[in-house]
């Protein structure tokens, strides 16, 4: 993409997700402070893997790991909460045994991106709710991709990847992130839909996605009381930069011959369960090709995603 069409989609990306910021609720001091002390703390790892579909099949979006932790206040049918996260995300080769002098030129680029934010989310209990989040890291060597994946690997007695010399070139990074939801569709107790609309602006991500999450079964109104269901998630995404294929915004990445996909979908198919401090989720993803050069039957990816809560 130009630099020219890239900053027209900047630029309606930024108009899309500002159409709804009147109603999302921007960082508050005072709100903090409040949040700080008379909420709960809850911690998160949230892993994404291919390899925990036990298929031995490594390649593209390859592993997601996070740690997160929120201070969370539900009160008057209301949650609001505040917290940091960090983070790792990696992505390879279609196959990490190839050496880099035999990859295609159409096969996805070695990539690591390291990063650590701050989020904070409010929600009602009728499901309308606003999201805010910001990230800063490092795309590149410096995220420790090669070390990451090679280290598990050994550990799990897998192929070793070969490929990491070709990694895309370093780049600092920093994307901001909002969200906006309306109220949720109930036509029962055990059945809701909920739709968020979702942005990202920043030299590594900027893209803007609709989410919409079908739940059955024992259902809660507010993040973290308890509840155990089975979901359904859909989400439609256009992409306006994405550094993990391109190469970070401000490195010239001549070398790079594959393009991102302008409108790329996920579906998620999973199951929750939160009891009073502990919580646990486990989903099948599958993802469109974001290759604009590979095809669905080349590019498309399926991985897992395991969730682990701890409230405190």
């Amino acid at each position: 993409m130009s630099q020219f069409y890239r900053l027209i989609f900047v630029a309606i990306a930024v108009a899309i997700v500002g159409s709804a910021h009147a109603q999302i609720a921007l960082p508050s001091w005072e709100e903090f402070k409040q949040v700080q002390e008379r909420g709960s703390s809850v911690f998160r790892l949230h892993v994404d893997n291919d390899s925990l579909l036990l298929n031995r099949d490594d390649g593209f979006f390859t592993s997601g790991i996070q740690l997160s932790q929120r201070v969370i206040l539900n009160a008057n049918q209301q949650s609001t909460s505040y917290g940091w996260r960090i983070g790792q995300d990696l992505y390879t080769a279609s196959d990490i045994k190839i050496p880099p002098e035999l990859l295609q030129p159409i096969d996805h680029p070695y990539a690591g991106w390291l990063y650590a934010g701050l989020t904070t989310e409010s929600v009602n209990s009728e499901g309308r709710g606003s999201r805010f989040a910001i990230d800063v890291g490092c795309l590149g060597p410096c995220a420790g991709g090669r070390w990451a994946q090679t280290s598990l690997h050994r550990l799990l007695r897998q192929p070793l990847p070969v490929g990491w010399s070709s990694q895309l070139r370093q780049e600092w990074g920093a994307v901001v992130s909002e969200a906006w939801s309306p109220e949720r569709w109930s036509p029962d107790s055990t059945v809701d839909v909920t739709s968020w609309l979702k942005g990202r602006l920043g030299n590594i991500f900027t893209d803007v996605s609709l989410e919409t999450t079908l739940r059955w079964g024992r259902l809660n109104d507010l993040p973290e009381q308890t509840a155990h269901y089975v979901f359904l998630r859909a989400e439609g995404k256009a992409v306006g930069y994405n550094a993990t294929i391109q190469g970070g915004l401000f490195r010239n990445q001549k070398d790079v011959t594959v393009h991102p996909r302008r409108v790329v979908g996920e579906f998620e198919l999973g199951y929750q369960w939160r009891g009073e401090s502990l919580g646990f989720s486990a989903s099948f993803i599958r993802r469109t090709s974001e290759l604009k050069e590979l095809n669905e039957k080349l590019g498309a990816q399926n991985f897992a995603r395991l969730q682990f809560t701890l409230g405190m």
